[in-house]
């Protein structure tokens, strides 16, 4: 069985899933995709479940009730892939932000640098950020420092969502216990991964902003980073994170 599943939320995008599962599915190492769909009024699912017949075997589809937030479509593609024994777990955006071609550079991180989470960072080289205004990329550039001033982490880009994970990460920090749904839940998982003393290393990449489809990034999303991050802060020190 292959050992690397891709997790790809998606919720209205019909513009970017064919192309992103092609890129995806065409590497050297032979990833496998699954595709957590929120009931896309656009029809994303309908697309995926078209493409299922094409790689059958290595393209998978959940579908859920409605738009329940981006940490809960991972936590469910998590579950999923812990349930089917997959060693690596993957991470990453449909709109192709995050280069298919940089997979194989989080894998090597975690199979042969030692790794137990391997950040596609955008930060630790410098600011390697292409299309965002000025402004996006100032708010996620010190949203990172703020991070790491609360936490202690000492992670360049602590909202990054393009992630390797090594299986044992995800049973050792108890989804269960995961309670934030946007920029809010990269941080808690990075810090809870951080708190049970696994290894987490930057791998650099270049971020490209979407050219298709509809960013899903908004007010109340920001709002609850930036006060998750105090909360999560909290429970450690009160040894009930």
């Amino acid at each position: 069985m292959n050992d690397c599943i891709v997790i790809i939320p998606t919720y209205n995008e019909i513009e970017n899933i064919e192309s992103i599962i092609r890129a995806v599915l065409s590497q050297h190492k032979p990833f496998h995709v699954l595709v957590i769909d929120d009931n896309s009024p656009d029809h994303t699912a309908e697309k995926v479940s078209l493409l299922q017949s094409e790689f059958e075997g290595r393209l998978f589809l959940e579908k859920r009730i409605g738009k329940l937030g981006l940490g809960t479509a991972y936590v469910h593609g998590f579950r999923w892939a812990l349930e089917h024994k997959y060693n690596y777990v993957f991470e990453m955006d449909a709109d192709f932000s995050h280069n298919p071609n940089d997979l194989e550079k989080l894998y090597d991180a975690c199979h042969f640098g030692g790794a137990d989470l391997a950040i596609g960072s955008r930060y630790v080289t410098g600011v390697n950020v292409v299309n965002w205004p000025l402004s996006r990329v100032l708010m996620s550039y010190f949203a990172s420092v703020y991070v790491r001033f609360i936490t202690g982490m000492k992670i360049h880009d602590a909202t990054a969502g393009f992630i390797c994970y090594k299986s044992e990460v995800l049973v050792g920090i108890n989804l269960d216990k995961i309670k934030f749904v946007g920029y809010a839940f990269q941080i808690e998982m990075k810090y809870r991964t951080f708190c049970k003393k696994f290894e987490i290393v930057e791998v650099p990449i270049i971020f490209t902003d979407r050219t298709k489809g509809q960013s899903k990034m908004s007010s109340a999303i920001f709002k609850e980073a930036v006060l998750g991050v105090i909360a999560l802060r909290l429970k450690k020190l009160f040894n009930t994170l």
